[in-house]
């Protein structure tokens, strides 16, 4: 679920009153400089709105704590144009929290060496002056995100618009209401997990509705041409679904399933939801088609009552607005070890994201065997080619850790005529059975978020917002660093949390 308006990043700029009035509005006009050249790069996904000039510590305070009370702020830029004494930040930084962006830059790229002299050192002297803000900030122990650079470099844009994406998924996920229809499927493991503690570290509120709830708004719903013509636009619809067909009612069944779906999440500020195969009450069909254009919408999703995927995957969806490429549920399905490259088939039973799709969906109806439940209509598609990450959540008792792998979709090796659901095909770095290997040390989930519209970078930045533990399965991976890495975290974060 996307917000219609921009989120904002405040950009602060420190300096001190010693230098004087005419010093001063040189800042503040620099200040202004580097903000338009954030701004024009056209590559950040978030508003830069400007503060005057910061050069004492009420000040300070007073700019941070409008920040932390301002809903459209989801972040702090930081910059010391000159030398800024630390102290007047101490009860500024105590107080910010927000996600801050430490940003060591100076508004010239190329030093006048035949005309520099005391004045010009004197005015530019980022290099002093972050520097001291460096050291209060681990003073204090501030969590933060340091770019160093010209911003007119676009490599020091994307390091910067991949923080902002991470403190945007951030925002969402602390503003994020999440609807389980249902409890999770039965006897499994890793879809359990501490849902106080989800509100306290994430901010998320994930609340169990009867999904006879569902059910009441489902059946009211008594107009769905809108919906069924929708469908027949956007997607290449079957013949026996298509109107005047012999299954046309199940797509119109379908369609009430979104509708009276869209209109509880709606109602109930949802953004976020999960279904369970085991718990359908009177709903006639496992919801397929209404979920994946919910996801396709920016929802959240988990299968079989998997909140924290579902969470993840919202958060990840609000990451990536405004990218070309997509991001869906997903699960790791089966192998292909050979010939060739080996590879991973993920799919789900009915329920992956239209946004990751290489070409126009099919929309059908097949048998489902679990469920007990009418054929449900889904739409069919293979993924789009491209480099990705799968990542995945899990609740490890004392803690959350996330895992992600970076991949590369591919092709499927042949076509898959009798595969009856969406799917994707990767190939995993540094190779399936390291991969695998690492994944499932590390206690990684089977439900997943695969993502060709948030990168790694970003996937760090969001998990130091987060505070919480990321591991990463990348071309350096190796089963044995890996499983090292895993100890040492483990005595990091239980030493961190104290007594």
């Amino acid at each position: 679920m996307t917000s219609a308006s921009k989120p904002q990043l405040w950009f602060l700029t420190g300096s001190q009153a010693l230098y004087g009035e005419e010093t001063l509005e040189q800042v503040a006009g620099q200040s202004l400089r580097i903000q338009q050249l954030l701004t024009a790069s056209g590559a950040l996904s978030a508003e830069i709105v400007g503060k005057p000039v910061l050069t004492e510590a009420a000040s300070i305070r007073r700019v941070l704590q409008e920040a932390n009370a301002d809903a459209a702020c989801v972040g702090v830029i930081a910059w010391m144009h000159t030398f800024s004494p630390a102290k007047m930040w101490i009860t500024g930084l105590d107080a910010l929290r927000k996600p801050l962006l430490h940003l060591h830059t100076q508004l010239n790229e190329a030093l006048p060496w035949s005309t520099i002299d005391m004045d010009f050192m004197n005015l530019n002297q980022a290099a002093h002056g972050d520097r001291e803000f460096g050291f209060i900030q681990t003073r204090l122990g501030v969590p933060r995100k340091t770019v160093a650079g010209h911003v007119s470099d676009p490599a020091v844009v994307a390091r910067i618009d991949a923080w902002a994406r991470a403190a945007i998924g951030a925002d969402h996920l602390r503003n994020l209401r999440l609807a389980r229809f249902g409890d999770n499927m039965r006897d499994v493991a890793v879809t359990e997990g501490d849902k106080v503690e989800a509100e306290l570290r994430f901010g998320v509120s994930v609340n169990t509705y009867g999904v006879n709830d569902l059910v009441e708004l489902v059946d009211a719903v008594s107009d769905v041409d809108e919906l069924v013509a929708a469908y027949a636009a956007d997607y290449d619809v079957v013949p026996d679904l298509a109107a005047g067909g012999a299954r046309h009612e199940s797509l119109r069944y379908a369609a009430r399933i979104e509708a009276g779906l869209r209109k509880f999440l709606t109602d109930g500020g949802f953004g976020a939801f999960t279904t369970n195969f085991e718990d359908l009450g009177g709903l006639r069909q496992l919801p397929g088609l209404a979920v994946q254009r919910l996801m396709a919408d920016g929802y959240g999703f988990g299968g079989e009552g998997d909140w924290k995927t579902s969470a993840l995957l919202a958060a990840v969806k609000a990451m990536g607005v405004g990218k070309t490429r997509g991001t869906s549920f997903m699960e790791d399905y089966t192998y292909h070890f050979g010939p060739g490259k080996p590879k991973i088939l993920g799919a789900h039973m009915l329920e992956v994201c239209p946004s990751i799709a290489a070409a126009k969906p099919s929309c059908e109806i097949h048998a489902l065997g679990i469920g007990n439940r009418e054929d449900p209509v889904r739409l069919v598609f293979d993924a789009a080619p491209g480099p990705g990450v799968v990542l995945g959540l899990v609740d490890l008792g004392d803690r959350f850790r996330l895992v992600a792998n970076e991949i590369d979709v591919v092709a499927p090796d042949e076509p898959l005529p009798n595969l009856p659901v969406a799917r994707a095909v990767w190939e995993p770095a540094p190779s399936l059975s390291t991969s695998a290997e690492s994944w499932i040390t590390a206690g990684g989930p089977h439900h997943t978020v695969l993502t060709q519209a948030v990168g790694t970078e970003t996937l760090r930045d969001f998990a130091n917002l987060l505070g919480v533990e990321l591991l990463v399965i990348d071309s350096g991976t190796t089963p044995h660093d890996f499983a090292d890495r895993i100890r040492w975290n483990q005595a990091y974060h239980r030493l961190a949390q104290g007594f």
